[in-house]
Order: C-alpha cells, then sequence, then structure tokens
C-alpha cells in the first residue's frame, strides 16, 4: 500500500516513537482468523475493530522492504507469511499511546509458532529483527527513536520440561542481546505472560515471566483473556484489550511527561 498524498508522506518523514513488535502467532495475530468450513483452509474475517483504526497521519509500520507505510491491520501480513494473520494487540496499542507518544511507529517482527531458541542470536530470526529495527531508525524518510520491545511469546515453550525449564535463562539472554546490539542498555522490555501453550508446562512459563528480575523489564497477564475455540490464540476482543494493558504498562512505566522516554538518552 502506498501513502497517497503529500500529508500522508511528510507525516511519514517525522521522527517516530519506535515500537518493535516481536514473539509468536499472538504477537502476530490471529484474532479473527477461521477455518473456512467448505475448503478447510483458514482465512482472516476482515473485522478491525474501532480501536484499531489505521491513523495514516500518526501510526506507521515498517514493511517486509523496510519501507514505512500507514500502519493497518494485519500488520504481520508481510512477516508471518506461512500463516494467515489477522488482528493482533499492535494496532490498539499504537491508537492508545499515540496521544502521549506522538507519530508511532511499529516494527512488526513476530513469527508464529517459534520457541525461544529460534531467537537467539544468530539466527534468522533475531538477525532480522535487529536489522529491521536498525532500517527503522535510520530510514532516509523519516526515522526515531526506540521506545520499548513488546515481546508475546511462550506457547511453544510449553510442550518440553527441559524447554520450560530453561526458558528464563534464554529469555534474559535475548534481551541482553537485543540491548546491546541496538546500543539501548536500558531498552524497556514489556512482556506478555502467556495465556495458553502447547503443553503441559504453560505455568513454568508463566512463572518465568512474571518473576523475571531485570531492570525495565515489565510484564503484563493475558491469563483470563478470551481464547478461540482453538484454546491458543486471543480472540479479535481479546487482542484490542490486550493492546490497551500493554499502553498501560508502557504510558504507566516508561512514558515520561516529556517528549522522550527512559531509552531516548541512549539512542
Amino acid at each position: 500500500m502506498e501513502l497517497h498524498n503529500s500529508t500522508q508522506r511528510n507525516e511519514a518523514q517525522s521522527t517516530k516513537h519506535i515500537f518493535i513488535l516481536s514473539g509468536q502467532s499472538n504477537m502476530a495475530g490471529r484474532g479473527g482468523v477461521n477455518r473456512d468450513h467448505h475448503s478447510k483452509h483458514k482465512h482472516w474475517d476482515g473485522v478491525v475493530p474501532p480501536e484499531c483504526t489505521p491513523d495514516p497521519s500518526n501510526i506507521f509500520r515498517l514493511t517486509a522492504h523496510l519501507r514505512w507505510e500507514a500502519a493497518r491491520e494485519p500488520l504481520h501480513h508481510d512477516i508471518d507469511t506461512k500463516k494467515v494473520c489477522g488482528v493482533g494487540p499492535g494496532m490498539s496499542f499504537a491508537n492508545a499511546v499515540k496521544e502521549r507518544a506522538g507519530i508511532v511507529g511499529l516494527v512488526p517482527c513476530a513469527v508464529g509458532g517459534t520457541a525461544i531458541k529460534e531467537w537467539e542470536r544468530g539466527t534468522h530470526l533475531y538477525e532480522n529483527m535487529i536489522k529491521r529495527v536498525k532500517a527503522a531508525v535510520h530510514h532516509n524518510g523519516g526515522g526515531g527513536e526506540i521506545k520499548a520491545m513488546l515481546w508475546y511469546q511462550g506457547e511453544s515453550d510449553t510442550s518440553s520440561h527441559k524447554d520450560a525449564e530453561c526458558y528464563e535463562a534464554k529469555m534474559e539472554t535475548l534481551i541482553k542481546n537485543v540491548r546491546a546490539d541496538l546500543n539501548l542498555p536500558s531498552l524497556p522490555i514489556i512482556q506478555v505472560a502467556i495465556a495458553s501453550g502447547d503443553g503441559k508446562y504453560v505455568d513454568k512459563i508463566r512463572e518465568a515471566q512474571m518473576g523475571m528480575k531485570m531492570d525495565n523489564v515489565v510484564c503484563v497477564d493475558a491469563k483470563g483473556l478470551q481464547l478461540k475455540e482453538d484454546h491458543l490464540h486471543l480472540t479479535t476482543q481479546a487482542q484490542v484489550q490486550l493492546g490497551h494493558m500493554l499502553a498501560d504498562a508502557y504510558l504507566s512505566n516508561f512514558a515520561s511527561s516529556s517528549s522522550s522516554s527512559s531509552s531516548s538518552s541512549s539512542v
């Protein structure tokens, strides 16, 4: 999708407050994705809640080709390409923070079905995420400052006791690596405590997520949000709620009353 008028192009070139959206399917968004009873193929129903309405002057996304465009659902359609994407938490988050954050730049990086070990430094997923974020910051058409990473992942690590045992250490390493590679030692991280999983160690993963003791790392809990019939993915309305929870966590913990956040001094 192209930006259609000069106003949009001018806004796209303004300094953005950049948020990384990463993790697996519930961050990529499966809200409104249903299986067609006739063809058995999955499709997105196209329903966009009011809280996820595009705002072409204030909310942008970085495409797979590293270009800014007006953000709209599904945010991950060209990133999580092996699955059908629908509504995730990103747009409701962006609409909720834009009044305080100004122009919002979203960098979708989440890929469904991925385990934490697939996000280790040196892997395709990790290196592509870092590449995308650096491109977003230094974009010729208007970059910005990285304000936080929103992370929702862990469902794929619930099947094995060993994976669940290692999760906290791997997540801490991931955070340290991201901060080091972006040269942002205090980058805010807002992670989601999972509400579901593939296996029996969901509680073990949740315990690791909610018990993490690192500076500038906070957790919001997805438990209690409505799940789809697959008992794994959040519904569209649950994603809207999660976006607001993430926004509240960001605004209350990291957004200062001035135009800069706690991470901007390190950019």
